[in-house]
């Protein structure tokens, strides 16, 4: 809604034409179908993830950048094992509708921390 339903002493004008003619009142003060078409675009645009663009315990050259240091490696395995539990318990909380705002009509499931398949 681009405006408020007016009050009658703020601004009588208004308040009569919203009088005279509800539905039509209400109509205008929609969007054009423009806006939310701009809106959605823009948001599709700024949520778009990079083909390169890597994620919390994903390492492509690993070994090549850590490989001398064994303690690193060893630990960024452990986080990224500990990355996999939490997605699988994630994936777990989207799939029971028994939790409150996981599940039902318009509830989109819980994607941060996931990886690219599943944004």
């Amino acid at each position: 809604m681009r405006r408020l339903v007016p009050y009658q002493y703020d601004d009588p004008e208004e308040f009569a034409s919203f009088m005279r003619d509800p539905h039509q009142y209400f109509l205008s003060s929609l969007p054009s179908l423009f806006e939310p078409t701009k809106y959605m675009a823009v948001i599709d645009i700024i949520s778009a993830h990079s083909p390169g663009e890597e994620y919390i315990g994903e390492r492509k050259d690993l070994l090549s950048t850590w490989s001398v240091d064994n303690v690193i490696v060893e630990a960024f395995y452990r986080f990224s094992m500990e990355m996999k539990r939490i997605e699988k318990e994630i994936e777990r909380r989207n799939g029971d509708p028994n939790l409150r705002n996981r599940c039902g009509a318009g509830v989109s499931p819980y994607a941060y921390l996931r990886g690219w398949g599943y944004m």
